[in-house]
């Protein structure tokens, strides 16, 4: 029986299956709320090739041979695990994009079916020109399924048969952008794992500060940001799960993820800190990259077992794009907290406010409150943990404009304004809130707010054979400010 009939028995399983399909879902639209998803995800066509005897020939595509499961089965994990939404993302290989027309997407409209209960986009880790891999996420329309094969057909660095070295570079990246943005319907890209080819701190590889500058210029509302949790987070558990001294969080041998997060997120005053400094939005996100469950040999979680993306928004795939290309976004490893919400609000009378991916006008030298209400789950974890919030730091720069020099990965501005320990909040039940007045505000600014499980001031290098449940972050996008002159 091939993997193909395999997958739709699983879709007629799921669909007859009334506690998997959830007739009982939430219906879409209705007020904006956290929605939790994941938008790196890999199915069964995440292909390996199969190269024959005549090298004129395009190798076999061997479905299942690189990551293992049907999609509607990721899309019954993901709700499983808590997740409102879910990206199909598999990556290419020669002529991959009839893969995903003629398989990949059948099977995802199928899965939406027998799995309605989660909301279910279609994409694909995006072989970059010039760079590593990208989330690849195409609006929910009537043409979904011409628009990722045109893209990836043309594009995609490795599609082309014969292979076409011209293909993968810088240049032939932006062109790429240039025709996302002009679509009817732009999608979303996102920089996946952008350091886990760098070599040391600061020292990168595939991915480099100018690169993800040139993007965000050409296509700012399509080239958004960046993975700031990468998946491959159960690099470190065995089957049984117990510990595997030489395992890595991420697959970053090299360069070691901080605390579960990216060396171009995680580094105070750092990459990150740089984009924003330049008053962009350039936003984090946190993933699974699924491919296998490391109970089944591999070093992955389920959608949601581990890392979620909240974005505030309704139930819908128009508003969770929205979200996603606004930074109404926060993200949390194992489940150390389930809602943020940040607010700013100028302190005057009738101040107007923002929050999480928003911006705040006001006059020079207007104080702002700043407002943080988070929720810390009372119940254990996919990893049967019941983590408690530790700390909450509140993180404030001036903004400067755009950098004389793109290749910067350094803010000295950045600052944490405030660290809240327990003394510092106020709780009830599972809410824990806390204040901060930042007095004179002189220039445009942002804010950013994260937080952690452990004692760390500062995130450090996750080393081999780390427990990834013993060291979990939160991080939000942030509010920008925009003064304006007093008078």
């Amino acid at each position: 029986m091939s993997r193909l009939t395999i997958s739709l028995a699983a879709v007629a399983w799921l669909a007859a299956t009334s506690a998997l399909a959830h007739e009982d879902a939430p219906p879409a639209g209705g007020a904006r709320a956290w929605q939790a998803g994941d938008h790196h995800v890999h199915s069964q066509f995440s292909v390996r090739y199969a190269p024959g005897a005549d090298p004129s020939v395009p190798p076999t595509p061997i479905l299942a041979g690189d990551a293992r499961y049907p999609i509607p089965i990721n899309a019954q994990m993901a709700l499983k695990h808590g997740l409102d939404w879910m990206v199909s993302t598999d990556h290419g290989g020669p002529n991959h994009s009839k893969i995903n027309r003629d398989q990949a997407y059948p099977e995802l409209v199928a899965s939406r079916a027998a799995v309605p209960g989660l909301i279910q986009f279609y994409g694909m880790e995006f072989d970059t020109p010039g760079g590593d891999h990208s989330s690849l996420i195409v609006p929910h329309t009537h043409h979904e399924r011409d628009v990722l094969f045109d893209i990836e057909q043309r594009f995609s660095k490795r599609d082309a048969f014969p292979q076409d070295p011209s293909r993968d570079a810088e240049p032939r990246m932006l062109d790429a952008l240039k025709h996302m943005k002009s679509v009817e319907s732009p999608p979303v890209v996102i920089a996946n794992h952008p350091s886990r080819s760098a070599t040391a701190m600061g020292v990168y590889g595939h991915y480099v500060p100018r690169e993800f500058r040139d993007w965000n210029d050409l296509a700012p509302k399509v080239a958004i940001g960046m993975e700031g949790s990468p998946g491959h987070q159960a690099g470190a558990l065995r089957p049984d799960g117990s510990l595997d001294p030489k395992g890595y969080r991420g697959g970053y041998d090299d360069a070691p993820t901080l605390g579960g997060f990216d060396q171009m997120t995680a580094r105070l005053g750092g990459f990150w800190d740089s984009m924003l400094a330049e008053g962009r939005g350039w936003w984090v996100t946190s993933t699974s990259d699924s491919h296998r469950h490391y109970t089944d040999g591999g070093n992955d979680f389920w959608p949601g077992e581990y890392a979620k993306t909240y974005v505030w928004a309704s139930r819908t795939h128009e508003d969770i794009l929205d979200g996603l290309r606004n930074g109404r976004v926060f993200v949390a490893t194992g489940d150390l907290i389930s809602e943020l919400d940040v607010t700013a609000r100028a302190v005057s009378r009738a101040a107007p406010s923002a929050e999480i991916g928003g911006r705040l006008r006001l006059a020079r030298g207007q104080d702002v409150r700043i407002t943080i209400r988070l929720r810390d789950p009372a119940g254990a974890n996919h990893g049967g943990r019941t983590p408690d919030v530790s700390r909450v730091d509140l993180i404030w720069s001036e903004v400067s404009g755009p950098a004389a020099d793109r290749a910067t990965d350094h803010n000295p501005r950045a600052r944490v304004e405030r660290r809240f320990t327990s003394a510092d909040w106020t709780r009830e039940g599972e809410i824990l809130t806390m204040t901060h007045t930042v007095r004179n505000v002189q220039a445009d600014s942002y804010l950013r707010v994260r937080g952690a499980s452990t004692g760390e001031l500062e995130p450090t290098p996750d080393p081999a054979g780390e427990n990834p449940w013993d060291d979990l972050w939160f991080y939000a996008n942030p509010i920008f400010m925009d003064v304006a002159p007093a008078g």
